[in-house]
């Protein structure tokens, strides 16, 4: 099975979740989608990570994201291990869980590793813009949680790269400056970035956010 790579199509499918069938292009819609595995229900960093993503709703909503996790568990055990989650995160699960039991979608997205396990996923996370091109992926161990900070600043500066044509530099967080490409002549840099820019050298040119 071809792994999947950057800027390919990501697989459509249809699903079971916790929130009825769902063909995942009709789903999407117009939006990003952040697509996350995790190793089985009622599990403890799965928990953490699930209630993370819940209470991080408005920040998705805000940047047109959609949210939607997936095990090989069914969805009555997604539904009952969601009270679990209410219960010891403090909020309610509001994204859907694919119930992947034949592991069609596991197997579509290559989230299963036979070396970590040979049932189980893998901790996948696949980024997806709305022409349904994988933007960005991130494959962490059962043991180790997610980072949901870095989730959503890699969301910003991938739809901030997108409407500007800029690239971010290391360490960057929103509000900070960003990086002109090398394909930007200079005598088109005023044009395309008014608030002007610094040349630390020809081929590392700065210049403020340009939504900031």
């Amino acid at each position: 099975m071809a792994q999947l790579r950057i800027d390919d199509t990501a697989p459509n499918f249809d699903a079971q979740t916790t929130e009825g069938n769902i063909n995942f292009y009709d789903w999407q819609g117009d939006n990003w989608v952040v697509l996350f595995s995790h190793p089985a229900d009622f599990t403890p960093v799965c928990t953490t990570e699930l209630g993370r993503t819940a209470s991080l709703g408005d920040e998705f909503k805000k940047r047109h994201v959609k949210p939607i996790a997936l095990s090989v568990d069914s969805v009555e055990d997604h539904k009952a291990w969601a009270g679990d989650i209410s219960e010891t995160q403090g909020c309610e699960v509001n994204f859907p869980i694919i119930a992947d039991a034949d592991k069609k979608v596991s197997e579509a997205y290559d989230m299963i590793h036979p070396n970590a396990s040979t049932t189980h996923t893998v901790r996948s996370v696949f980024i997806i813009d709305p022409q349904h091109k994988l933007r960005l992926t991130f494959t962490y161990p059962a043991a180790v949680g997610r980072n949901f900070n870095e989730i959503l600043r890699v969301i910003d500066a991938l739809q901030l790269s997108d409407n500007y044509g800029i690239a971010t530099p290391v360490e960057w967080q929103d509000g900070d400056d960003v990086i002109i490409p090398p394909s930007v002549k200079n005598e088109e840099i005023a044009a395309k970035f008014p608030k002007g820019h610094k040349e630390i050298k020809p081929y590392l040119r700065t210049t403020p956010q340009p939504n900031k």
